[in-house]
């Protein structure tokens, strides 16, 4: 169990104003948590309320952050990942301003640079929207 709440912006490509997670609360293997607050200021907050295309950008950079993590681990760079497809994405709350969301993502596949994941995001305890996802991540340039 880890957590990375300083320099989060260290783990993933994005920066203010798009960043949209607050902490790496957990990543072990295919399974990675985060958690991020809900906040007035956030790009995505309309009405008081953090509204769908925020919700998955958070799933995206939770797997960022893995990406990001695992990358560390290895003394390698930060890669830059992009939503190739979305699949089954539900959204059953809303969460509003001063909420703690927390989420969740396992690896179902992963061939060369590609990922398959599943993302869920609970807010105090209920699962207020779930996704599939594909992300295709960058390679840097060998020269």
């Amino acid at each position: 169990m880890i957590v990375l709440k300083e320099n989060i912006e260290s783990l993933i490509p994005q920066r203010q104003p798009f960043v949209m997670i607050d902490e790496l609360s957990s990543s072990d293997g295919n399974l990675t948590g985060t958690r991020l607050m809900v906040r007035a200021d956030n790009i995505f907050v309309e009405n008081n309320l953090l509204t769908e295309p925020g919700l998955l950008e958070n799933i995206a950079q939770t797997a960022a952050a893995r990406a990001g993590y695992e990358a560390k681990k290895d003394n390698a760079p930060v890669r830059v990942g992009y939503i190739g497809a979305v699949k089954n994405f539900e959204v059953f709350e809303l969460p509003a301003v001063g909420n703690m969301i927390e989420t969740e993502i396992v690896i179902g596949n992963q061939v060369f640079d590609v990922s398959v994941i599943k993302g869920t995001i609970r807010c105090a305890g209920r699962v207020i929207a779930k996704c599939e996802m594909k992300i295709f991540i960058k390679n840097h340039k060998k020269i």
